[in-house]
């Protein structure tokens, strides 16, 4: 069974810093694009990363470019979101996400696996 579980979320001021993680399980990863999205209260989920197997393909949605770095632990099955300069509009539900049919996507309709969410809400 493919679990993937996030951690990491939680309440901060606005102008500080989240890390967080996703675990996976349940078979290999090897070849699978993973990637982060979030979903505020009344919108729709929205990309946010993504990063191929290989690390060599990244893509960040431009809201948060320069802020955010993702990365991934092939090893551990683990992937990571780095959140520096947190604001207000960054509060949402984060889901960590896998696809095994694209080398990378922004494309939230080709992941195949979600994690359950984990909230990070940022107080101005």
């Amino acid at each position: 069974q493919v679990q993937l579980v996030e951690s990491g979320g939680g309440l901060v001021q606005a102008g500080g810093s989240l890390r967080l993680s996703c675990a996976a399980s349940g078979r290999t990863f090897r070849g699978y694009a993973m990637g982060w999205f979030r979903q505020a209260p009344g919108k729709e989920r929205e990309f946010v990363a993504t990063m191929s197997w290989s690390g060599d393909t990244i893509y960040y949605a431009d809201s948060v470019k320069g802020r955010f770095t993702i990365s991934r632990d092939n090893a551990k099955n683990t992937l990571n979101l780095q959140m520096n300069s947190l604001k207000p509009e960054d509060t949402a539900v984060y889901y960590c996400a896998a696809s095994s049919r694209v080398l990378s996507t922004t494309d939230k309709s080709l992941y195949d696996y979600w994690g359950q969410g984990t909230q990070v809400t940022v107080s101005s």
